[in-house]
């Protein structure tokens, strides 16, 4: 085996290009870094999918209004496919007013039972009041009933891979068989950032009036000037007070979800200290392009005496600021490779390397094809290969 060790990345490559959402590498954070009073909590960069700090967030658990975020999600999609319009209009019927109006006691957009309401101002009567009559108007507009819709969320949910969701209702309203774990909430809020670009800033507005009456978005990050421009608040006495929530800082963008928070003020104040400490630790490093040559492998019996080896992907990596300083790359295979090789042959590992980290591996991968040497030209190496006492 040949082993070849590469001491420092040089870090003028570290600069600021984008990067495939599938050629990232992320390093999980130092355990107990920092502390929550959260029962639960994630915290991720949106780029490459790091962790920057996990507190149960795999665990199944009560959402409350942070569903509605799939409820939205599949009206978006509904949008950006041309099946629906903002100006399509749907029209309140008796239940949804009874289990979400007024007089429900329960987060309401004040819309009164047979009038007819535009897609747009509901789902910004969700977004931003997080009105329970509105998500079941579009329930029921979208799919017949509650039911059916909720039943269409969960077929989504499992397409896009979040396997620690079921949903019941539209709503969020609670349900021991509601759940949604920190991770799929994370997931959801990066595909809808992701997914419907022409359609997030109604998640960033501070308030929204109707039917004469002004309600302002419960989002407590809106407010304090941090680069947050959404997603979403949930609250019950079972679940406590949840956010998901997401900022901006230059070029990179945080996703958090906390939930099972004792107090209001607790929700303003533990994402703020989470996501201010997640910009402040961390940073992405953008190591390599797609294509470029990491090491020139050695060739045995060849046309070629080396082949180029190459990522297939850009690369970047996310890390503790006070750990890129530290950080190696390694290139391993066994060689000389012998011909033939063929262009896209996965052929040596890069591994890179942090300190008190799990070493992350990455393929190479041949850059061009390498053609066996014919009959006399195999005997000449192999000649030459007695010769020289095993060297090449």
């Amino acid at each position: 085996m040949i082993s070849y060790q590469i001491l420092q990345i040089p870090f003028r490559r570290l600069g600021c290009a984008a990067v495939l959402a599938l050629s990232v590498v992320a390093f999980a954070t130092p355990a107990k870094a920092i502390e929550t009073i959260a029962k639960e909590a994630i915290l991720i960069d949106a780029e490459t999918g790091a962790v920057l700090f996990d507190k149960n967030a795999s665990t199944p658990m009560a959402p409350a209004s942070m569903s509605k975020l799939m409820t939205i999600y599949m009206v978006l999609e509904r949008l950006r496919d041309g099946r629906l319009s903002l100006d399509d209009t749907f029209k309140v019927s008796e239940n949804a007013w009874r289990k979400g109006g007024a007089k429900s006691g329960s987060s309401t957009m004040f819309l009164e039972p047979g009038k007819r309401v535009r897609v747009e101002d509901l789902l910004r009567g969700i977004i931003i009041q997080s009105g329970n009559d509105a998500c079941i108007v579009i329930a029921e507009g979208l799919s017949g009933s509650e039911g059916a819709f909720a039943d269409e969320m969960n077929e989504r949910a499992q397409q896009m891979g979040m396997y620690e969701s079921t949903f019941i209702n539209a709503t969020g309203w609670p349900d021991p068989d509601h759940k949604m774990s920190p991770k799929d909430l994370a997931l959801l809020a990066k595909r809808t950032i992701l997914d419907f670009p022409e359609f997030y800033s109604y998640y960033s507005e501070t308030s929204f009036t109707y039917n004469g009456i002004k309600q302002n978005n419960r989002n407590p990050l809106l407010y304090k000037g941090m680069g947050a421009d959404g997603l979403k608040t949930g609250h019950t006495n079972s679940s406590g007070y949840g956010l998901v929530a997401s900022a901006t800082r230059g070029d990179r963008r945080l996703i958090l979800v906390v939930n099972g928070l004792p107090t209001k003020k607790d929700r303003a104040r533990v994402p703020e200290r989470l996501i201010e400490w997640g910009f402040r630790e961390f940073n992405n490093y953008d190591l390599l392009k797609a294509g470029e040559v990491i090491e020139e492998a050695q060739v045995w019996l060849g046309d070629k005496p080396t082949v180029p080896l190459i990522v297939v992907d850009d690369l970047t990596l996310t890390l503790p600021k006070k750990s890129r300083r530290g950080m190696k790359v390694k290139v391993t295979y066994d060689g000389p490779i012998p011909a033939p090789i063929k262009k896209g042959d996965r052929l040596a590992t890069l591994s890179i390397i942090t300190a008190d980290k799990d070493p992350v591996d990455i393929p190479l991968i041949a850059a061009d094809d390498v053609n066996q040497l014919g009959l006399l030209g195999r005997l000449g190496a192999a000649f030459q290969y007695i010769l020289l006492g095993g060297s090449i």
